[in-house]
């Protein structure tokens, strides 16, 4: 394998590090249901005390073709470029905790020796535990809270936290190949996989990334201001709930769905540290499929595009 050194340089203020932090992660990329990974890491870097301790080599890990980034022509010349960024923060909770933060791009290359490069970092720094959250779209309905799969080796959050347990074959992102590593060299590591109504999966769902918060305090005790989250929740699904309380028969495919979200879990023995659970609710594509097709006319309408 090719040395994992290679893919990443430490900043000066690596030094200033404590040992036996947790590392939270949260990696944009192949998936991101509700934007609940892209408004987690955006809101964390936005609203926390933060220094960057590593950053790794973009020309080695991205296709730039497949993920292009933005520069901004300003009528006769290129400026504003941004290039995309994978790092290392260390950042500190509202109540002044330190903990290390992954944040950036999904590597499309390399997965192995990035793997091994964050876990020589883990090393490094000996690393207490790792948290990472990503989401997927699912049948249940925005009326009620958004529950988590739960995997990795922290039994206590399993137990606690997740809703759904299925025996199934999933397309893998970096952060599952390092979940699986970790798990095999006996280091703490929990995933959550954030369960969004599909009908929601391609809008910037505030309450998406207020459970990737949740979630996250839940397994590593740091404290994050969710105010503004749920400020911009309660407005985002009163507009959601307007526009189908306009629709007789949309509302009535809503129902459908909390009913069967709500006889899933009355067979549920889950008991959460944070609020009752979402849970998977099988058979429901078409009716979610028919509220999204529903949802994207009114938003185009809203913005003045043509229906």
């Amino acid at each position: 394998m090719r040395d994992p050194g290679d893919i990443y340089e430490l900043s000066t203020d690596a030094s200033n590090v404590p040992e036996g932090l947790h590392l939270v992660a949260g990696l944009t990329g192949f998936a991101d249901a509700g934007g609940a990974v892209s408004q987690f890491s955006e809101y964390l870097l936005a609203t926390l005390e933060h220094t960057v301790v590593a950053s790794f080599d973009a020309d080695v890990l991205l296709d730039f073709r497949a993920r292009r980034p933005i520069i901004y022509f300003d009528q006769d010349h290129l400026t504003d470029y941004q290039p995309p960024a994978l790092r290392l923060y260390l950042a500190r909770d509202e109540i002044g905790q330190p903990f290390l933060l992954l944040a950036g791009f999904e590597p499309d290359f390399r997965w192995e020796q990035f793997t091994a490069a964050v876990q020589q970092i883990e090393r490094h720094f000996r690393v207490a535990s790792t948290t990472w959250v990503h989401a997927i779209p699912m049948p249940v309905p925005h009326t009620r809270p958004i529950g988590v799969t739960v995997s990795g080796n922290r039994t206590d959050l399993i137990e606690n936290m997740s809703v759904w347990r299925p025996h199934t074959q999933v397309p893998a992102n970096a952060l599952h190949l390092l979940e699986f590593r970790l798990q095999e060299s006996g280091a703490s590591v929990a995933g959550f996989v954030l369960l969004v109504p599909h009908y929601l999966a391609d809008t910037e769902f505030p309450l998406a990334a207020l459970a990737a918060l949740d979630s996250t305090s839940a397994s590593t005790g740091l404290i994050f201001p969710t105010d503004h989250v749920r400020e911009q929740n309660r407005d985002f699904v009163a507009r959601i709930d307007e526009q189908v309380r306009d629709n007789p028969e949309l509302a009535k495919l809503v129902t459908t769905l909390e009913e069967r979200y709500d006889t899933y879990m009355e067979g549920s023995t889950l008991h959460s540290p944070l609020t009752d659970e979402d849970g998977e609710l099988p058979s429901a594509d078409e009716i979610a499929a028919e509220l999204e097709n529903f949802l994207a006319t009114r938003r185009s309408r809203d913005d003045g595009s043509p229906a």
